[in-house]
This record gives C-alpha cells, sequence and structure tokens, in this order.
C-alpha cells in the first residue's frame, strides 16, 4: 500500500442528528499517526426517515432487513453526491452504520447499513460492521473510538464524547480504559422534541425548570452506575429503563429536562479524571448549560475544539478504524471492551 491513503468515515449516532462524513488523510511513520480533515459534510435526515430509524428497535426481521438496504441505499447515495462535489476520491470507506440493537451480553450486536450495498453502488472499497468480532471475543463492541484517542488525540488526558450516549476514555496505569457513562442526547432530544423543538439549543429548556428531586434519586440509583467497567449503553436502555422512571412523574418536560441535564452531569463529571485535560466533542459540547454543569461538578480543565472536531471526530475515528482494519492493524482495544484479546474488526468489501 502506498504511504498515505484518503478515507470517508460516515457516522450515523443514537441522537438521530443525521449522517455525518469526514474525508480524511492518514499516514503513518515509526506507529506514529497522522491524520487530516480534508472535507466534511453532514446531512440532516428527514422525519420520514427519523421516524423509521427511531422505530427500527420494535420492527419486525423483514422490515428491519429492508431498512438495512434503504440506509445502505441512502449512505452509498449520499457519498455519490459528495464526491462529486471534490476532486479526491477515497481509497476506502469506513461505515458506523446505524445502531439497531445492542446487547452484548447476549452476544450480539446489530448496525444497519450493509457494506456491500454501499461497496456496490459507490465502487469503493468498504469496511463496516466494526463491533461484531469484539462481541464474539466476549467484549462489549463498545466503544471503539478509544484507540483513535489513543493514537490521534494522545495530547488529551481524557477525550469525552457527548453524543446520543455519553463516554469518556482515558490512560489508566499505561492502558486505554473508556466505557459509557450514562444517556446524553438521547433522551434530552427526546422531551425537546416533546415540546416542538429539533433539541435543547444551548440547554435554554432545561434552565427554564426545576430539578426533582425524587426523580433525580431514582435517576442516581440505577443498577448501570454501580456496574464497573468495562460497559456500553444501547437505545433500549432509555426504553426500557429512564423513559418509564420519567413518564411517571407526572412532571413538566421542562422540570424534566432539568432533572436530566443535572443527573448526566453529575454521572459525567463523576468520572472524568482530576485534574485532567479533557477533550469534549459531540453534539453535547454545544449544550453550553450541560457543559457548565459538569464544568462546576468536575475539576477537570475541559477543552472543546472548533467545531469541525467537536461534530465529525467520530467520523474521523471510524475513518481511522477502517485504515487500520486495511492495513491489518488491532481497532479495537481489549482493555476497553473486555474482550478475550484486542482485535482487527471490520468486514471488508473490496472494489477494484
Amino acid at each position: 500500500m502506498k504511504s498515505f491513503q484518503y478515507g470517508l468515515g460516515l457516522m450515523s449516532g443514537t441522537s438521530l442528528d443525521g449522517l455525518d462524513m469526514a474525508l480524511c488523510k492518514f499516514e503513518e511513520h515509526q506507529n506514529n499517526y497522522q491524520f487530516q480533515i480534508l472535507e466534511i459534510h453532514e446531512i440532516p435526515y428527514d422525519q420520514p426517515f427519523r421516524d423509521r430509524l427511531e422505530g427500527a428497535f420494535e420492527l419486525s426481521g423483514i422490515q428491519i432487513m429492508k431498512l438495512d438496504h434503504d440506509f445502505a441505499s441512502f449512505c452509498a447515495h449520499q457519498v455519490n453526491l459528495f464526491l462529486k462535489k471534490t476532486t479526491l476520491k477515497p481509497d476506502f470507506i469506513a461505515s458506523h452504520g446505524h445502531t439497531v440493537f445492542h446487547n452484548p451480553q447476549l452476544g450480539f450486536t446489530t448496525q444497519i447499513g450493509n457494506g456491500a450495498i454501499i461497496a456496490a453502488q459507490t465502487g469503493i472499497t468498504v469496511v463496516s460492521d466494526f463491533r461484531s468480532l469484539d462481541v464474539a471475543l466476549g467484549g462489549q463492541g463498545a466503544p471503539l473510538v478509544p484507540i483513535g484517542d489513543q493514537l490521534l488525540f494522545h495530547e488529551y488526558d481524557a477525550c469525552l464524547n457527548l453524543g446520543g450516549i455519553a463516554n469518556i476514555s482515558f490512560q489508566k496505569e499505561g492502558k486505554r480504559v473508556a466505557y459509557d457513562l450514562s444517556l446524553c442526547n438521547i433522551p434530552l432530544n427526546y422531551f425537546a422534541q416533546k415540546m416542538g423543538h429539533t433539541f435543547d439549543s444551548d440547554g435554554k429548556l432545561a434552565q427554564q425548570g426545576n430539578l426533582i428531586p425524587e426523580l433525580y434519586k431514582l435517576l442516581e440509583n440505577l443498577d448501570f452506575y454501580i456496574q464497573q467497567p468495562p460497559k456500553s449503553l444501547g437505545k433500549e436502555f432509555f426504553v426500557t429503563q429512564v423513559l418509564p422512571l420519567v413518564s411517571q412523574s407526572g412532571y413538566s418536560p421542562h422540570d424534566i429536562l432539568r432533572t436530566l441535564t443535572e443527573h448526566f452531569a453529575t454521572q459525567i463529571a463523576h468520572n472524568i479524571p482530576s485534574d485532567s485535560k479533557t477533550l469534549v466533542t459531540g453534539g453535547g459540547a454545544f449544550n453550553s448549560f450541560l457543559i457548565e454543569l459538569i464544568q462546576s461538578k468536575s475539576k477537570a480543565e475541559i477543552i472543546i475544539p472548533d467545531s469541525k472536531v467537536v461534530k465529525f471526530k467520530e467520523a474521523v475515528v471510524f475513518a481511522f478504524l477502517g485504515y487500520l482494519r486495511l492495513h491489518h492493524q488491532n481497532n479495537t482495544l481489549s482493555t476497553v471492551t473486555g474482550a478475550a484479546h484486542d482485535s482487527c474488526g471490520g468486514a471488508v468489501y473490496v472494489m477494484n
């Protein structure tokens, strides 16, 4: 292979904001990896498609397979449109897919967005299905971004991602440690949308509410928080554990948003290493109220980078995971996932 490669990372997160694309250049010199973000693009989902993705958890088998096909075709179409606007052609596409099921305790995880379809419709080699091998090795299949944190963002002590789910990674005793902390934008967006907003911009809706002490206590006492890492969350946690508690509260959406935001800030701050230099990315980094609460509860130095990195870091890292896969380098850390050993995950569909 040539000394550098262009990779296009595709990321669709649990917060359902849309499809993120990041075209990157990667090269390696004596185990020192370097990257450049060359082009970025975000495609918001229209409401009908967002509804299909949001409801995928409850679909029948044949309906999920149809959505798998349709989502892959959507991704391929968007890639083809994106590449018409640039003179660069990626050597490969690395697609996270969209998570429908994630239950490593039962031995499975499912991300729709068939890599073979994307490869066939774009004519470009595709790496997809990054989580399955790790789950087969007894791991959580998540989080996967920490190896990118370790190799691409090593100047920071910790990397905090505030997406649909909040997760963190940091070095501890010479090893990378990472795990999901709590939900984040999944419920915040859900209740903002109940109030006619796409999301809670700057946390202003939550700021208008009051803390509900009894609900806050119930949330703080959920079993997930006493589990030791490695551990991970899926949307099922919101549907089965959090939503029933919140729905039964009978309080106003503003008060619910305030309580959820306070709760997530507490859990996040509790897990940030003290006095660390912590990079914060993901859509939640734009929620100034959430960031203020985290900072008030933590002794870490919270650093929010430029908006390009905030919004597209996960797409960049998944492109990097594809780069590592094609170079037969481990791209999943067992210290993070709890698998039997590190692995080089991802299904590859080669297009010549």
